[in-house]
């Protein structure tokens, strides 16, 4: 701290302050009016002394007592107001030339946040209190802060703008209370006055709830003075920048309606018709610019409809080519359409009177039949044709059946045998592989360490002792030996007869799939010859006639070409598919098996 040339008053205070208790620093810290308001001082000399104030650290010392709670500090809130009044005083007229950002940038803003503390404390008693004395004291206190910090920004004007951003500011403004809320509207006031364009340097949010709360307080009271300040308030809004009057207009559309009805007659009628006027003009002046927005608007629309004909017009040849090719097309799709239909109708024309035609000469054949067969065979005639045209009409329709059939399985049975080549293919491939593959040589299975080798038998023996063996006696034994004896005699025996009545069984129905078959083929009884009933009079035959066909399937499969093979590759020579032979001969039971 500098110490040369120090005013000694203030080195007095400064000394006192650093011995004395807490309780007593407010009341020194009052000596610093006196001080101030020594008449001798000139302006050099003001200026002086703040300076000794400053770097001592005495304005420090009065910024960290209006934090505190002044109800149980001594002299109560009339020291904290006459703190906050040497607090502004301290700071107006201040020069710090020695690290400037410090006092400008820090302590300013502090001071002014500890000032709105102070104020809303005060505000907030002033509310709650009841006796009339108590309320006048506890307003006069307010008054003297606010003003603190009126002077505060007036001899430093860039603190305006912190203080409407300040939370605590909006807080003192946004109250029911007319005496504190006209205060602080006057503070307001002085801001802006200060000031003039403080309302655009604030971020949009705080400055919307400062236009807010005013013509909240607009709508929501009927007290002159409240409405004359608010008046002021926001003719002085208006009259310092225009892009404000338009922001009024357009956020507060009833506002020119809510003062003619509301405020008219209330004592400030010269403010509230320059603020009226000024709304007005604005109004009119918005009503140009939507017309000249909207004249601008025709003409560009005139101008997007003449661009968008003329394109059309360019385009108007191409257009009729491509209606003209469409016309052209749909005539000839309709004139196909036409004589495909015409077509249609003669060819069931031609085929109804061909079936005419035909049932025609059947009739005549009829006829021409009838008169040469005797009366008595004309009955037997007719069941014979009948017959036959049963059968014609069943074959036909067993064909048709079985080719539609045939048709839907065809590409699933494809797909399958497919499968069943390349699974055949694989399966061969890999087995062959298996077999080529040399062996692993044999390794020796690792020994037990002496140390396992007691372990385990350690474990062994507990267990013995844990699960005793039961004693048995050789007689018992010798039992239990002979029991076992017979039942494995009857077991193989009952085996022995099981499998006999199974190959019997296999027999009986190999025989019976075989007489099966023969009758399916067998031809009508009038064309039976003596051979076919030689077939089913012999078992030899049937057995000898499959084993032919099986040695004709087996020299067909060796003529077949390399493609029907693709997937035999991998067999041995010697061997033939079992599904080979099965293609031709579906079903063969040949001595019982299948």
């Amino acid at each position: 701290l500098p110490m040369a040339a120090a005013h000694p008053q203030v080195l007095a205070l400064a000394a006192q302050v650093t011995e004395s208790s807490e309780q007593d620093i407010p009341l020194l810290l009052l000596k610093l009016k006196g001080i101030l308001s020594s008449p001798s001082l000139g302006n050099e000399g003001s200026k002086k002394i703040k300076q000794d104030i400053y770097d001592y650290g005495l304005t420090q010392y009065c910024l960290l007592v209006l934090r505190q709670d002044h109800s149980r500090v001594r002299g109560g809130w009339a020291t904290a107001a006459q703190l906050a009044e040497i607090l502004s005083h301290c700071c107006v007229g201040l020069e710090m030339k020695e690290d400037p950002e410090e006092f400008y940038k820090k302590f300013l803003p502090s001071a002014i946040d500890n000032l709105l503390v102070l104020g809303k404390r005060l505000q907030a008693r002033f509310i709650r209190a009841i006796k009339d004395k108590e309320k006048q004291d506890f307003l006069h206190w307010f008054q003297m802060v606010t003003d603190a910090i009126c002077w505060l920004f007036g001899g430093h004007i860039q603190l305006a703008a912190c203080v409407l951003q300040n939370d605590r500011f909006l807080q003192l403004l946004v109250t029911d209370d007319v005496e504190t809320a006209i205060i602080m509207m006057s503070v307001l006031h002085n801001i802006l006055r200060i000031n003039s364009s403080v309302l655009l340097q604030v971020d949009k949010e705080s400055r919307h709830s400062v236009l807010d709360e005013l013509v909240y307080k607009l709508s929501s009271t009927t007290n002159p003075a409240v409405g004359s300040a608010v008046t002021k308030l926001l003719l002085l809004v208006a009259k310092l920048c225009k892009q404000l009057v338009q922001l009024l207009t357009a956020r507060y559309k009833g506002l020119k309606g809510l003062l003619n009805e509301q405020w008219t007659g209330k004592g400030f009628d010269r403010e509230l018709n320059q603020l009226l006027d000024m709304l007005y003009l604005e109004q009119s002046n918005e009503k140009g610019e939507m017309q000249k927005q909207h004249q601008a608007a025709c003409i560009i629309q005139a101008m997007w409809r003449g661009f968008q004909t003329r394109k059309r017009l360019k385009k108007l040849p191409q257009a009729v080519t491509t209606l003209q090719r469409s016309f052209r097309a749909k005539r000839e799709q309709e004139l196909q359409h036409l004589t495909k239909q015409k077509e249609d109708e003669a060819l069931k024309l031609q085929m109804q009177l061909q079936r005419q035609r035909a049932m025609r000469l059947f009739h005549e054949r009829q006829l021409a039949l009838l008169e040469r067969v005797h009366a008595s065979q004309v009955n037997k005639y007719m069941e014979e044709m009948e017959e036959k045209s049963a059968l014609t009409i069943q074959r036909f329709w067993r064909g048709y059946r079985a080719r539609r059939i045939f048709h839907q399985q065809k590409q699933s049975l494809k797909e399958y045998k497919a499968a069943v080549i390349i699974q055949r293919a694989a399966c061969k491939f890999l087995e062959k592989r298996r077999r080529k593959r040399p062996l692993s040589p044999w390794k020796e299975p690792k020994g037990l360490t002496d140390e396992q080798r007691l372990a385990l038998q350690q474990k062994v023996d507990d267990y013995i002792k844990l699960h005793p063996a039961s004693q048995m006696s050789e007689e018992m034994s010798k039992e239990l030996h002979m029991q076992a004896q017979e039942k494995l005699a009857q077991f193989l025996l009952r085996s022995r007869l099981d499998q006999r009545a199974a190959q019997r069984r296999e027999t009986l129905l190999a025989q019976v799939n075989t007489d099966v078959e023969l009758l399916m083929n067998a031809p009508g009884l009038a064309e039976t010859t003596e051979k076919d009933v030689g077939v089913f009079m012999s078992r030899s035959v049937p057995v000898a006639t499959k084993a032919r066909q099986s040695h004709n399937t087996m020299l067909k499969y060796t003529r077949w070409p390399w493609w029907k093979k693709l997937g035999d590759e991998f067999m041995e020579d010697d061997v033939i598919p079992d599904d080979a032979l099965n293609t031709e001969l579906e079903t063969l039971f040949i001595g019982g098996r299948k």
